[in-house]
């Protein structure tokens, strides 16, 4: 028996490219804004240092993750067929799940040392 091969049109695929794009940059606007923010509060007196490094972290982290799924999307819309997707996406949570193990770590080690400053 022959597989059927799904096929999405050119239009399909640039469009998806394009809005996956479109998203990205408004994400990298927002986290523009919210990083200028973070710098602004470091120059209020009621900062904590700690409190800043603990937040920049995050944000950081934050950044890393939307990233890593806009590459995902960026990957899916040019897969050839449903097994690369399937393992593309696999791919993605396992990497994902690595990271935010890793990142959970470093953020509760960050958060320790900001309580011990205080």
């Amino acid at each position: 028996m022959v597989e059927a091969v799904y096929q999405i049109p050119t239009e399909v695929r640039d469009f998806a490219e394009k809005s996956v794009e479109q998203a990205r940059k408004a994400f990298e606007g927002f986290a523009g804004a919210a990083q200028k923010a973070l710098d602004t509060s470091a120059d209020l007196p009621f900062g904590l240092p700690s409190a800043k490094d603990v937040s920049a972290k995050a944000l950081s982290f934050a950044e890393a993750n939307v990233n890593a799924a806009f590459d995902l999307a960026q990957k899916l819309v040019h897969a050839k067929d449903p097994q690369e997707v399937f393992k593309l996406q696999s791919e993605f949570v396992q990497a994902q799940l690595r990271a935010i193990q890793e990142q959970t770590t470093e953020l509760g080690a960050s958060l320790q040392r900001s309580t011990t400053k205080s």
